[in-house]
């Protein structure tokens, strides 16, 4: 797999079978290589006492600790330790527990992983990377409104509430906060553009605050494949929809960005070396073993995990450098 940043453009056919060849030999070995350090996991009990997952936001905590509960009962069973979830109230608490040694392993957000790499290059390693039905690893910031706010692009919410979810999150702050200014010709401070900019706490939020019409309009994430009546395939809208919160058809898209690479699974890089296999070969195997967790833990529909290394990331570690000048 390439280690640099893709174009995220679908694959043409040929393309597309190599990869589907690829992955289906990659999780083929996988799953007989969970199968076989199971065998071996009461070893590890001397070296990690208790794996920590993290979860970032974008649904409320319970939601979250209900999507990974699978995961972490078959975290349990291959390490043969107790297995703990932190769903933080914010994205910085994932971070910060990764960057402190109290969290071992996070599906993190592109944005996420770089502050996490700029505050210790040696605090984590990314191991895998979500793959779409289409065979990509792109996804999007959306922006949204209500469809009876008369609101159809951002020419329409000037002098209106926007909402952000996160300030680490990719899609619903780093992103839009470069792309829309570029067509809107002016800031995101409140009362440049925007009459006022919020942020929600994350894309949960964001989303019920503009079916509420609390806000006037916000940005959240999703893979942009599929039906907007669904909430796409996957991604906060989807997960929203899932559990009953809005009925996109109330909903209009008004925005959307470049396409934006899929943020990492990471492990703590201190962790020994044989959990790390273990883990590795658990989550990219996950799909194919128990296709409803994988549902759950990955925010909806997806093709599997591939391998991802430090240097796709390395364009969204220069956009947060620009922003934090």
């Amino acid at each position: 797999m390439p280690d640099a940043a893709p174009t995220f453009t679908n694959p043409d056919r040929i393309a597309a079978r190599t990869i589907q060849r690829r992955e289906t030999k990659m999780n083929k070995l996988l799953a007989a290589l969970v199968a076989t350090t199971a065998l071996t996991a009461p070893v590890l009990a001397e070296d990690v006492k208790v794996f920590r997952i993290g979860i970032l936001g974008g649904e409320n905590a319970q939601d979250r600790m209900n999507s990974y509960q699978c995961l972490a009962d078959k975290t349990s069973e291959l390490l043969g330790v107790e297995t703990k979830l932190f769903a933080p109230a914010d994205y910085n608490g994932v971070i910060q527990g990764l960057l402190g040694g109290t969290i071992d392993m996070a599906w993190l957000g592109a944005s996420g992983y770089a502050k996490t790499w700029l505050s210790d290059p040696e605090a984590v390693e990314p191991i895998l990377v979500k793959v779409n039905t289409d065979g990509g690893y792109g996804y999007f910031s959306v922006g949204f409104a209500r469809k009876d706010s008369g609101i159809a692009s951002l020419d329409d919410v000037k002098g209106k509430v926007f909402g952000f979810g996160d300030p680490n999150s990719t899609s619903g702050f780093l992103i839009p906060s470069i792309e829309i200014p570029v067509e809107t010709g002016a800031t995101m401070t409140s009362g440049d553009y925007f009459g006022e900019v919020k942020f929600t706490g994350g894309h949960e939020q964001t989303i019920v605050a503009v079916n509420n019409g609390d806000i006037d309009a916000g940005v959240t994430w999703a893979d942009g494949l599929g039906n907007w009546e669904d909430g796409y395939q996957s991604g906060a809208l989807r997960k929203a929809v899932d559990a009953g919160l809005v009925d996109m058809n109330d909903l209009v898209q008004i925005w959307k960005s470049q396409p934006i690479p899929e943020g990492p699974i990471v492990l703590r890089k201190a962790l020994p070396e044989a959990t790390k296999v273990k883990m590795t070969a658990l989550m990219a195997s996950l799909p194919a073993i128990d296709p409803d967790c994988a549902y759950g833990v990955l925010s909806g529909e997806a093709k599997g995990l591939m391998p991802i290394t430090h240097a796709a990331y390395e364009v969204i570690i220069e956009a947060r450098k620009l922003k934090s000048n």
